[in-house]
Order: C-alpha cells, then structure tokens, then sequence
C-alpha cells in the first residue's frame, strides 16, 4: 500500500502561490488515484480535487476552479496540487489520499473511498 507524504505547505500572503507535493515511498503508487482535501479548524474536512491513476483525467471542487491545478508524476511517485491567487479562507491543512482501484481513468471526490492518508501540511494565507 501507499504512504503518503505531503509537503510544501507554509505561511504566504493572499494572492501569493504554492505547490503541494503528495510522495509515496512504496512501489504501487500507480495503482492509487490521489485526492487533495482540506480542513479548516472548525470546520469538516472538504474535498479540493482528484487525479485518476494515469493522471489524465482531473477533476476538482467548484470552489478551487481555475485557481488550482492538480498533476501527477507516477515516475516520481508523486503528485502535486498547485495553488494560484492564495485567499485567507484557503487557509487549512490539506490532505493526499490515495485510492486502490482497479480503474486507470477513475477517481473519487469521496473522503469515505480513501483509505490511505497523509499526515497533512498546513497552508496559511495571510491578508
């Protein structure tokens, strides 16, 4: 199975850019499609956006679109989420997740489907 490492997280000001980076150690990352999620203090954890195994197929939350870009480097063992014109309510810790699926092209927006989870990095967007 996967383990899941993020980083890239970190303190920026709003309008500002960061890219996440999700990595797994192991060898059957390619079997996984990845989602990005996040979670504000207070508040449920919500998802961002998914990349299905052959990173060809992306699909995001409404709220993120146009603004973050998600991508995948199955050579690398890693995907990244890049996130343009930062707002102070991005501000959360964000998750990768990865999904076993039998499906190159499948991918899910839900938590519930996500069995393997990184420990989070936290991104925080001042005014």
């Amino acid at each position: 199975q996967v383990q899941l490492v993020e980083s890239g997280g970190g303190l920026v000001q709003a309008g500002g850019s960061l890219r996440l980076s999700c990595t797994d150690s192991g060898r059957s990352f390619d079997d996984y499609s990845i989602g990005w999620f996040r979670q504000a203090p207070g508040e449920v954890r919500e998802f961002v956006a998914a990349v299905s195994r052959d990173g060809y197929t992306r699909f995001y939350s409404d709220f993120v679109k146009g603004r973050f870009t998600v991508s995948r480097d199955n050579g690398k063992n890693t995907v990244y989420l890049q996130i343009n014109s930062l707002k102070p309510e991005d501000t959360a810790v964000y998750y990768c997740a990865g999904r076993l699926t039998d499906l190159i092209g499948d991918y899910s927006s839900a938590p519930d489907e996500y069995y393997q989870w990184g420990q989070g990095t936290q991104v925080t967007v001042s005014r």
